[in-house]
């Protein structure tokens, strides 16, 4: 079987000892003769799994025994757009919008309270992170989003505050080392680094919740899926165990400190290209770009067709970008190798022979 280089933007390429580890537990799950898929989210063997999975979420950010607790919970960070401001927004929120996904949670949040636009990059496209930006007083707590899936776009720092800050990191989270202590709410679907699709992680200090007055329908509250232990309702018992087999893989190469050197050499090699070859634009400001999702267009229309069938002959798959904005996009996450992105170069490359 021929390999295939996959750039998904999300459900994210896992790597193939987690892929083999998950398939082995469908069929038979530490011998026990029970398939991953028919074990009691209850039982003493996925409260092992739910522990472990628990422990690394935190650990491998810095997190562990910092007044953080990691909740696992069905759905994506879409579902987190709306429990977050159910559970933290009194009357007022700030929201950074950086695209997209930023633009969706706004639209959730405006449903409880008064929401504070503190920075926008949509006079740009969202092209660029705004800088130099100035957080008011008084928020019940700030949002930002750490990168930015479809426009190719990365906070560097985290944007400081004297509220509450609370980071969808859906695209990013374990890829790179990040001040993750200055966060009070992480949030992230899985299916973009760390498991399968249908699985949101929330990483919480558990003193930011339970300081509004309103009444939290129990699916809705943290405070109830913290109590429960994150089994308040079935768990996503086959998610949870591939997510758990991603991040012990994750803890194996080193870590994230160890994970982010390769990330950016892989980043690195594909801007060099889209930089040197003068047929190609980048969408993202420079100064901007993100490190997991590279977008860039040609300059003429009909290259595109040209760099489709190149793709297409050279196993590259999920290249597309993102419907909204158009072009392409390769998503560089934890598992992608530098041989995928060292083929993905060479077929940019070649097609200055196309020409």
């Amino acid at each position: 079987m021929s390999t295939m280089h996959n750039f998904c933007a999300g459900p994210c390429l896992l790597p193939d000892e987690v892929y083999q580890g998950a398939a082995e537990a469908v069929l038979n799950f530490n011998n026990t003769g029970l398939s991953i898929l028919s074990i009691s989210h209850r039982s003493k063997e996925f409260i092992a799994i739910l522990e472990e999975v628990q422990h690394l979420a935190l650990s491998l950010l810095g997190l562990e025994h910092k007044g953080y607790t990691a909740l696992f919970l069905q759905g994506g960070a879409s579902m987190e757009f709306l429990r977050i401001p159910y559970n933290l927004m009194k009357s007022r929120a700030g929201y950074i919008n950086t695209g997209n996904w930023s633009s969706k949670a706004i639209e959730q949040a405006k449903l409880f309270g008064q929401v504070e636009i503190i920075a926008s990059s949509e006079d740009r496209n969202y092209t660029y992170i705004p800088d130099s930006i100035i957080v008011p007083t008084g928020l019940d707590y700030l949002h930002f989003t750490s990168n930015n899936t479809i426009y190719g776009t990365q906070f560097h720092e985290v944007p400081q505050a004297d509220c509450p800050v609370v980071c969808d990191m859906s695209s990013d989270i374990y890829s790179r080392v990040y001040n993750c202590e200055q966060i009070d709410v992480i949030y992230a679907g899985a299916q973009k680094n760390i498991g399968p699709a249908g699985l949101s992680v929330v990483l919480l200090k558990k003193d930011v919740i339970g300081k509004v007055n309103r009444i939290i329908p129990q699916m809705m509250n943290y405070t109830e899926h913290i109590d429960k232990g994150s089994l308040y309702h079935t768990a996503n018992v086959f998610a949870i165990y591939t997510s758990l087999l991603n991040l012990r893989w994750l803890e194996q190469q080193g870590g994230v400190a160890a994970i982010e050197v390769v990330n950016n050499k892989k980043a690195n090699m594909l801007y060099q290209a889209i930089d040197e070859l003068d047929y190609i634009q980048g969408f993202a400001d420079k100064t901007y770009r993100s490190q997991m999702n590279v977008t860039f267009d040609f300059k003429e229309k009909e290259m595109g067709h040209i760099f489709d069938q190149m793709c297409q002959d050279a196993n590259i798959t999920n290249i597309k970008g993102h419907r909204i904005l158009g072009g392409y996009r390769a998503s560089l996450y934890n598992a992608v190798s530098i041989n995928s992105v060292q083929t993905l170069v060479e077929v940019l490359q070649t097609m200055k022979t196309k020409i």
